[in-house]
């Protein structure tokens, strides 16, 4: 009864305890917590089972020292193969974590760019600065300053995973000035963000708005409108829902499926998106950096 107890006890009491405290993060923490829990166990079980031995049968197995430093000894040793065995499982899959993260990150990456560097984007751009070359040089001049302040926060901010909420929304303000010029009042952006702080996922909100633009109709009879805002620790960017009736080159779910990959690692929290009462929105978690 002991053994049986001890061996089955102290499996569940690993996984118990893994379940709280993780290996991989706190290593030697879990370690301590491990010893501790496994010697109270051991010594309450055989204590308890003696006291229940001897009442059942009359007989009287004293509870010695020997008794006790023998079978913690074992059970030291059983439990030693346990908690390794749980460690090497942890390990195994922050280790699978590690590699799927770092293979999401280089996709998503890869999308990002790809999406920003898009010929269309480009194209339409440089269609929009040779008006604005005839029309006013001196805004054709800021145009170019703000298409090259894009085009290096891309590059930029390609190898990172996250960024500060104010430097993406540098970036926003840049990538909305080349919109606004191209779809002048038929576009209304309303950034309401004041107060806010914490990392978003690098491109993450350009990515949105980009859809918001590509898979709605913006025009002068039905002008888009987009607000951004903050509240319950997520930012919030919602669109009047008014799709085209034939669909952009890339699938609408592309976009999304690429941030949600993005999040997943990133944060605890994941995006949500809702479409209702004739608005899209999808709200990203901020995300907290310890220093």
């Amino acid at each position: 009864m002991i053994w049986i107890a001890l061996w089955l006890g102290n499996a569940h009491l690993a996984n118990w305890v893994s379940k709280f405290i993780s290996w991989t993060e706190y290593p030697a923490k879990r370690l301590l917590y491990g010893l501790l829990s496994t010697f109270i166990y051991t010594f309450s079980s055989v204590y308890i089972l003696t006291k229940i031995f001897n009442w059942i049968t009359n007989f009287n197995v004293s509870f010695t020292t020997d008794v006790l430093y023998s079978t913690v000894g074992i059970t030291f040793a059983i439990s030693a193969f346990m908690h390794g065995r749980s460690f090497l499982e942890n390990w195994r899959k922050a280790a699978l974590d590690a590699e799927t993260l770092k293979k999401e990150g280089a996709v998503a990456r890869y999308e990002a760019l790809k999406n920003q560097v898009n010929p269309h984007f480009l194209f339409n751009s440089l269609n929009a600065l040779t008006n604005l070359v005839y029309e006013d040089q001196d805004k054709a001049v800021k145009f170019i300053k703000q298409l090259s302040e894009v085009y290096r926060y891309v590059l930029d901010t390609r190898e990172k995973e996250t960024v500060t909420l104010q430097e993406e929304l540098r970036f926003i303000k840049s990538y909305l000035y080349l919109q606004e010029i191209r779809f002048g009042n038929n576009l209304n952006v309303k950034l309401d963000l004041d107060g806010a702080s914490g990392n978003v996922a690098p491109l993450a909100l350009q990515l949105l708005l980009e859809n918001a633009i590509k898979h709605n109709i913006v025009s002068q009879e039905d002008p888009l409108s987009v607000e951004m805002t903050v509240h319950d620790g997520f930012i919030w960017v919602e669109n009047k829902l008014q799709k085209k009736r034939s669909p952009g080159e890339d699938s609408p779910g592309m976009g999304l499926y690429n941030i949600r990959s993005r999040y997943k690692f990133l944060s605890d929290k994941e995006v949500i998106v809702n479409e209702a009462e004739g608005k899209f929105s999808v709200g990203l978690p901020l995300i907290d950096v310890e220093v």
